[in-house]
């Protein structure tokens, strides 16, 4: 998978000490890597040691001219984190030092994929949502995204009633679902 411009414009402002990257990439990031610390024998503080160690690599390689970011920040942060963490484990003799043993435990390999898969969808439900149209755009986030509910959609968009609110919610799914399918076969 390609690495988009404002990924890389953001690894770029890490380098920079950008305030807002930094932020983002942590907002964006930490739960994952909370996730993957505390199902491996981890607490919440190991988790944000764990992040904060990844989130310095980062910022050094951001800094090096000789690296080249060839994966999401995303990935990149999660095998950081995950190599730091294991490493961990192994010292602290947690689990079994022998990779076999680890691999079994935590089948990172399959993890990426399946994030990288996620993250492919993702980006072709957005292509696909920058091409619904309004109000469709705006409904369907009014409703999945800010947790409104079909009285207040109604009232927002001046639909007569909630299940008026509703057949049109419908209609733009089926809609977004067509342009996403379409958009899916295509890539």
């Amino acid at each position: 998978m390609a690495i988009s411009e404002q990924e890389l414009g953001v690894f770029r402002a890490i380098g920079e000490n950008d305030k807002r990257a930094i932020e983002s990439v942590y907002s964006d990031n930490y739960g994952l890597i909370q996730h993957f610390v505390i199902t491996n024998n981890g607490s919440e503080d190991d988790a944000r040691d764990v992040f904060q160690e990844a989130m310095m690599v980062l910022y050094e390689k951001s800094r090096s001219p000789e690296f080249e970011l060839t994966c999401q920040i995303r990935t990149y942060l999660y095998s950081v984190s995950r190599r730091l963490w294991l490493k961990k484990l192994q010292q602290a003799r947690r689990i079994e030092s022998h990779v076999e043993g680890l691999e079994k435990l935590v089948p990172v390999e399959e993890d990426l994929e399946e994030h990288d898969k996620l993250n492919a969808q993702y980006l072709t439900m957005r292509t696909a949502m920058g091409k619904i149209g309004e109000p469709c755009k705006s409904l369907i986030e009014a409703f999945y995204v800010h947790r409104k509910n079909m009285h207040e959609i109604a009232s927002f968009f001046g639909y007569t009633n909630a299940d008026n609110a509703k057949n049109q919610k419908y209609k733009c799914l089926m809609r977004l679902k067509k342009l996403f399918f379409a958009q899916y076969k295509h890539n």
